[in-house]
């Protein structure tokens, strides 16, 4: 992979966690003490709906973290190791918690009246969106496992 490649999405990513941890330690808490006192009967989900929030964010930086190491790997040529795999499970596992972190608060915001259509609507998005990606991390750790076999087939030959 080409260096200027790689340190570009470094930036990029570096750049998108700390708006995550801005977003995550600032913006949320903001938005839901606001929400408190705009809607009085709805104020006890203002510390659940920041925790699920952190949570959901904490996934997101937990994954940009691997991509950031997994990036490390390919630039040392080290990609196809076992390392790797290690990285691309916890990718996975973190889409499948915010994902499950979005069913969940769906579910809870309908149970208690307070889902809008557009609410819900953005929470079906966001679960097909968690499924697609989960899935598609699958099919790329399935491509990486078939590669790793591969180079390992031929340094064997070689």
């Amino acid at each position: 992979m080409h260096r200027i490649t790689i340190v570009s999405l470094r930036s990029l990513i570096a750049v998108l966690f700390a708006l995550l941890l801005l977003c995550q330690t600032i913006v949320v808490p903001l938005i839901a003490a606001q929400m408190a006192v705009a809607l009085p009967p709805l104020a006890f989900l203002q510390w659940p709906g920041v925790i699920a929030a952190a949570i959901f964010v904490l996934c997101l930086q937990v994954a940009l973290a691997c991509v950031w190491r997994l990036l490390t790997l390919a630039r040392e040529g080290i990609i196809f190791n076992v390392k790797a795999f290690a990285y691309v499970d916890v990718i996975l596992a973190a889409i499948v918690v915010a994902t499950v972190i979005v069913l969940g608060s769906i579910i809870l915001l309908t149970v208690v009246g307070a889902a809008s259509p557009s609410i819900t609507l953005l929470a079906a998005l966001g679960i097909v969106i968690g499924a697609i990606l989960a899935l598609l991390v699958v099919v790329l750790r399935g491509l990486l496992r078939q590669a790793s076999q591969l180079e390992s087939d031929l340094a064997e030959v070689v």
